[in-house]
């Protein structure tokens, strides 16, 4: 419709006002046009974005700056880099900071999420959190190399709530009695938990190796804990834990190996 307007006022020579009435336009439209193609040239024939020239509730420059500089910094540190820790850091520096939401449309329009359309949208997943701290602890192992070569092991628990980190602690090899032990500092820190979740290890369970209870078990029942277990070969049940795993390995990575396991 722009090049038909323009053209029958430019070369055909027809006024604007009988091209408005012709064309079902208003005279200070067919103006703008015409205004425009004196400009643009062929540019004006092409529909234009009708997106306002300023946003009042776009956030302040320097706040966006400040949520980039955040994400090379958590990064390049080998720090979790997701939009909820950098409105955390952004709340602990100025005492605000913008919704999750936003920071992620503002990684995102910087180029530092790339999108992944074949994966699953979140909506068609079902979402499993303990309402309540306390309700449900997650624990696992995994391992990691010292300088030497040689590798140790790392017991994390999380709150399936919180995510807060209740224990850490790393070991040549973790026997039965030393889960007991770690979970016993986690208690005495942060109170007991209702239930607990592990995977199938020898040493959180005896009972697919038909070997009775273990350690941890036998403690659990003392105390009153409920113990479940992800199903053997599923580990996506422990997700939050295995994510955990992951943000520290890639703290790790970043700094100067150890050859032994004192500090």
């Amino acid at each position: 419709m722009a090049r038909v307007v323009i053209m029958a006022v430019v070369v055909e020579g027809r006024s604007k006002s009988e091209v408005a009435r012709d064309y079902g336009l208003s005279r200070r439209w067919v103006q703008k046009l015409v205004a425009r193609y004196a400009v643009e040239g062929e540019a004006a024939f092409e529909p234009h974005s009708r997106r306002p020239h300023r946003n009042p509730r776009r956030i302040a420059q320097d706040t966006e700056n400040a949520i980039v500089a955040l994400r090379k910094q958590l990064s390049e540190a080998g720090h979790d880099a997701g939009a909820e820790t950098i409105a955390w850091h952004l709340r602990a520096q100025t005492g605000a900071a913008p919704s999750v939401a936003t920071i992620w449309r503002v990684l995102s329009r910087r180029g530092f999420v790339t999108p992944q359309p074949h994966k699953r949208p979140r909506s068609s997943w079902r979402r499993f959190q303990a309402e309540l701290p306390n309700e449900l602890w997650q624990a696992d192992i995994t391992h990691w190399p010292l300088a030497t070569g040689s590798k140790v092991e790392v017991l994390n628990i999380i709150d399936d709530h919180s995510r807060l980190l209740v224990g850490s602690s790393a070991r040549a090899v973790f026997k039965a009695s030393d889960i007991v032990t770690d979970l016993h500092t986690a208690i005495a820190r942060h109170g007991r938990p209702e239930r607990m979740l592990t995977d199938n290890a020898a040493v959180f369970t005896g009972h697919y190796r038909g070997r009775g209870w273990v350690a941890l078990e036998r403690e659990l029942v003392a105390l009153g804990i409920t113990l479940s277990h992800c199903k053997p070969y599923h580990p996506t049940t422990c997700g939050k834990v295995e994510r955990l795993h992951q943000t520290l390995k890639n703290w790790l990575t970043r700094q100067e190996r150890t050859p032994t396991l004192v500090s």
